[in-house]
């Protein structure tokens, strides 16, 4: 090790520091060295992580070990196994909640267990010896203290704080039990404002709501849609794209839901017969969390939509949100151009914005100036200027974009372009030596120029704009828990773009198959921390699930893409205005993947299934 890396890791004492006496070493010898020493032997990060995490450490105020995760240098896992060794004590991946006592937790408060990142699960009465799951072993007091609560000595088992965070939810919440809504007789609907104030207020209506939002929030659903029916209130929560019903409640609690609601967002309880819009922020198991709320009237009653907005789960990488290679060397030439408009297309919650954020990270860099205006901001960039839209005060996307451009910007971000105004400006920046990023609602990259034509944009300004655009969808992920292999009918492969008799035959068998950097077809690789099927059988859900995935089958979601860069004949398509599958055609044909073609190759990478990406992609003719 040369003398620059071993001066790095003797300053990298990184979260623990000097190592406390806090345990005896059940039968190994503590290593007391600095973890970032420890990290680079176990191949975790390498010397110019670890010396790039500890000169970012001081800016947030965080221990080495956060910071290394947090620039993704290392995984929490890595951390904890360093702290293992560290600390001669065994370490867990994750746990299930049945390796929890639930007398264990009585006795103590979510609040501790969070805070302190510790959680009993087994107490052996005879030995008097607590075993305790603990995200940090150096909070010895903490820890004393937590032995004095049980009368007993401690053995702890490490465990990476998201992880334990997630099983003290899951604990906790399994203790509490749903709150059911007694029917009542009487009826809500003449009630005035201080009545539904009051109602609102009800401590089971109030335990009623949040517990919705916890779920929600445990559940890791995007949004929450109480509807109104005609007998009662059915909820359905929004997990992984798909809805699923939670709950019912008689349809006498409806009004003080809804007012509880609406207090919480901020907005007119007394006002029934119009759309309201509102926003509420909470921090929910540790965790921050954004929701907007949508209100709307209809023939039952008002509905509400809540969209829960997890900015502690945004991956902002663009290999995180399942970009492939060859369309990754596209995305990343485009937006290191000067000038020029990308556009993301695809419908409401396909993850446009997510794609957006990750390519500013991208760029991101002090020699850079980079405004955004949005609706709403979703997630905070550090040494970005954002901009958060207000239509009441006319603060538009077509003022804001204008304003813009007095600022002296290199990189603009629109949220998205909604009328000819907002394009026209768009257009005129991206002109004037500009890189404009933004979003527009298409059903695929092509129609994304026919739609602009179609504001009232002059087809050669459009031409002449444009530098590329992104189609996108969002399929659920197969859960690598319980995925089982399957062999596939041909003509359930012949319907996603696999050739039946290459790939029964072993062979790449993509209609369209990843290009590199020569121009050689790639072979197929599954992401990191997933298995490819056994040769010639794809992966399939498991429909009763595990508790990993929720009982689904399904854990998490990825994006497919299309890429359309615009070229010269591209560019002539668009000047002379021709339709949408005129220019998808001559895309593909220069070797444009389709959407269906990248779902191809996740399913044969076992990400997942045949059935999510006929679930939302459209037929290609």
């Amino acid at each position: 090790m040369n003398t620059e890396i071993a001066d790095i890791l003797s300053s990298a004492t990184g979260p623990q520091g000097p190592l406390p006496p806090l345990l005896p070493p059940l039968g190994r010898r503590p290593e007391v060295r600095p973890i970032g020493e420890l990290l680079i032997e176990m191949g975790a990060c390498t010397a110019e992580g670890l010396a790039e995490a500890l000169g970012a450490q001081h800016l947030e105020a965080e221990r080495v070990g956060e910071t290394l995760v947090r620039l993704r240098h290392c995984t929490e896992w890595d951390v904890c196994r360093a702290l293992a060794r560290q600390y001669a004590l065994p370490c867990v991946e994750r746990a299930g909640v049945d390796s929890v006592d639930d007398e264990l937790v009585e006795h103590l408060s979510m609040g501790f267990a969070r805070s302190n990142s510790v959680l009993p699960f087994r107490l052996d009465r005879a030995e008097g010896l607590l075993s305790v799951y603990a995200g940090d072993p150096t909070r010895v007091l903490d820890l004393d203290d937590l032995g004095g609560i049980y009368d007993a000595e401690l053995e702890v088992t490490l465990m990476p704080s998201g992880a334990l965070g997630e099983l003290i939810n899951a604990v906790y919440s399994r203790r509490t039990k749903d709150v059911d809504l007694e029917k009542k007789e009487e009826e809500y609907d003449e009630q005035d404002e201080d009545i539904l104030h009051a109602s609102a207020e009800d401590a089971p209506i109030i335990r009623f709501v949040n517990g919705l939002i916890f779920n929600a929030s445990k559940e890791k659903a995007s949004d929450i849609h109480i509807e109104p029916g005609d007998r009662e209130i059915t909820v359905r929560n929004r997990v992984d794209g798909v809805l699923h019903e939670v709950k019912r409640a008689p349809k006498a609690h409806h009004p003080s839901i809804i007012a509880r609601v609406k207090i919480m967002a901020g907005l007119n309880i007394a006002e029934k017969r119009l759309p309201q819009d509102g926003r509420i922020r909470r921090k929910i198991a540790g965790k921050e969390v954004d929701m907007r709320v949508a209100t709307v009237p209809t023939a039952h009653g008002e509905r509400v939509t809540i969209r829960l907005l997890d900015k502690s789960a945004m991956a902002l990488t663009l290999e995180a949100i399942g970009v492939a290679p060859d369309h990754y060397r596209t995305i990343d030439e485009v937006i290191h151009r000067p000038h020029g408009i990308f556009l993301v297309t695809g419908p409401t919650g396909s993850g446009k914005t997510t794609t957006l954020y990750s390519c500013l990270a991208r760029i991101n860099r002090p020699d850079l100036n980079i405004l955004t205006i949005e609706d709403p901001v979703e997630y905070q960039l550090a040494g970005i200027s954002q901009v958060q839209i207000q239509p009441k005060i006319d603060l538009t996307f077509a003022s804001g974009l204008r304003s813009f451009l007095r600022h002296d910007p290199d990189v603009i971000m629109v949220g998205e372009i909604r009328d000819l105004e907002t394009a026209e400006i768009a257009i005129q920046a991206s002109l004037t030596g500009h890189l404009v990023l933004s979003t527009i609602h298409t059903n695929d990259a092509a129609t994304g120029i026919t739609r602009l034509v179609d504001m009232g944009v002059q087809p050669f300004l459009v031409a002449s704009s444009l530098v590329a655009l992104q189609a996108q969808r969002l399929v659920r992920r197969v859960c690598p828990a319980c995925a089982r292999p399957y062999r596939p009918l041909a003509s359930d492969l012949s319907d996603v773009g696999i050739d039946p008799e290459r790939f029964f035959a072993g062979e790449l068998a993509l209609k369209a198959p990843l290009i590199d950097a020569e121009g050689l077809p790639m072979p197929i690789e599954p992401p990191a921390g997933r298995v490819a099927p056994p040769p010639g059988m794809l992966f399939e859900a498991n429909a009763s699930g595990c508790e990993r995935c929720g009982s689904t089958g399904y854990s998490g979601r990825t994006g497919i893409y299309e890429v359309l860069q615009i070229n010269e004949d591209i560019r002539r398509l668009a000047i002379r205005n021709a339709d949408s599958s005129q220019i998808k055609q001559a895309a593909v044909a220069q070797g444009m993947r389709t959407l269906r073609d990248d779902g191809a190759h996740k399913i044969l990478c076992g990400t997942t299934t045949i059935e999510e990406v006929l679930r939302v992609t459209a037929e290609e003719v």
